[in-house]
């Protein structure tokens, strides 16, 4: 039976964003945070969300096959947080082509089991990470960085830190220019060395 999750969006054609080569970037509703300067705060309001099966979104997706096989590209799972999702990516992912590149955009504060379960799957892991300090991520997100920590740990010792773009923001009112340069020192020191740092830009 084809498992269902609601969908906020679905944008084609994107062009070395979000991963390799033509993507389609599919965004879920729902996420645990509630940060400030949210992009897509509509996550978290169900009526504008959309219910789509795992064959009615291969069916949408599909018509760009020839752009992903002849690019390397393929699907970005982003939100809200997509791993809350893990059910429905791992049965899309193994009904969609092999040759497709499978990237996920997430905050990694889900539970390591999730994502444990996507991990056959995902060729590439865009993480936003907001801040290591615990005190900053709560005050910026309404929660805890608890998992946030476990789950760079799993990903550190499964030696995928290569896999890995780690996006550490500078966001106003909230962290500094050494609070963003210690994140990264701490990431460092689990061997991760793609980040991507830039100032969030207010709503």
């Amino acid at each position: 039976m084809s498992k269902y999750a609601n969908i906020l969006s679905i944008e084609r054609h994107r062009i070395n964003i979000d991963g390799n080569g033509v993507r389609t970037l599919v965004c879920f509703g729902g996420c645990p945070l509630y940060c400030e300067y949210c992009l897509n705060p509509q996550c978290h309001n169900i009526g504008s969300h959309v219910s789509y099966s795992t064959v009615k979104l291969l069916n949408e997706v599909s018509v760009d096959n020839i752009y992903f096989m002849a690019t390397n590209g393929g699907i970005t799972f982003g939100g809200g947080e997509p791993i809350m999702q893990s059910d429905f990516i791992a049965e899309f992912c193994d009904i969609c082509p092999n040759e497709w590149d499978i990237a996920v955009e997430t905050s990694l504060n889900i539970s390591s089991d999730k994502v444990i379960q996507i991990l056959p799957y995902i060729s590439s892991w865009i993480i936003d990470i907001k801040d290591i300090n615990s005190q900053i991520y709560r005050k910026y997100t309404k929660c805890d960085n608890k998992r946030v920590i476990e789950n760079l740990m799993l990903l550190s010792e499964l030696s995928l830190q290569k896999q890995c773009n780690i996006r550490v923001p500078l966001i106003l009112n909230y962290n500094t220019e050494d609070d963003l340069n210690k994140s990264i020192e701490y990431m460092r020191l689990l061997g991760f060395e793609n980040f991507d740092t830039f100032n969030y830009v207010l709503r």
